[in-house]
């Protein structure tokens, strides 16, 4: 082993012996980190939907919207973030579009036209903090969000000029407050602005 490499071994030994860390008894052999285009995120995100143990066709068919719904969002978030939520999915007939809560929950009203991706994905962001959450009002209460690092990836993406507007308890571009906002490119966006949101200290 050359000396450098035996420094590098020793430092890493005296870092993992700190509290808390449990350490190898034996030398491991290490591998370089692959590059972080190529480093899958952690897949985070959980979600489990209430049914009723006798549905009618009505909720058999909500069901199987939602359910295809939630998995292309919750993959497309665990895929491009690494962001943890455990998420409760309830279909709600009186609930006029669909609504997400910090706590958690997320409800699908009737409306079969809100039972999409574009909406799962909105309805996650709210969840892990959009609209909902303190640093939400301290970050973006202002009608613009403040934090560095999503407001310098919508520069980005859109130009140096670019910033995230606020309002509502909703973000734009790439809040897919609409589905007229949907595109694959723009729900890849709204995953890495929302994630960068949270690094911000939404």
């Amino acid at each position: 082993m050359s000396s450098r490499k035996a420094v590098v071994a020793a430092l890493a030994a005296a870092l993992l012996a700190g509290p808390g860390v449990a350490q190898a008894a034996t030398p491991q052999t290490t591998v370089a980190p692959a590059p972080a285009r190529d480093r899958a995120a952690a897949a985070t995100i959980t979600w489990s939907l209430v049914r009723a143990s006798n549905p009618t066709a009505d909720q058999r068919s909500a069901y199987d919207l939602i359910t295809k719904a939630m998995n292309a969002a919750v993959a497309r978030y665990n895929n491009l973030s690494d962001l943890g939520k455990t998420l409760t999915v309830r279909y709600e007939p009186g609930v006029p579009t669909a609504d997400g809560n910090i706590n958690g929950t997320i409800r699908f009203g009737s409306n079969r036209s809100y039972m999409n991706e574009r909406t799962a994905l909105h309805e996650i962001s709210h969840t892990i903090g959009v609209g909902t959450s303190s640093g939400w009002s301290r970050l973006g209460g202002s009608g613009t969000w403040t934090g560095g690092q999503a407001t310098a990836l919508v520069r980005q993406y859109d130009g140096s000029g670019a910033k995230i507007s606020t309002g509502g308890g909703h973000f734009w571009p790439y809040g897919l407050n609409y589905d007229n906002e949907w595109s694959a490119t723009a729900a890849d966006r709204h995953v890495h602005i929302v994630a960068a949101m949270v690094r911000d200290g939404l």
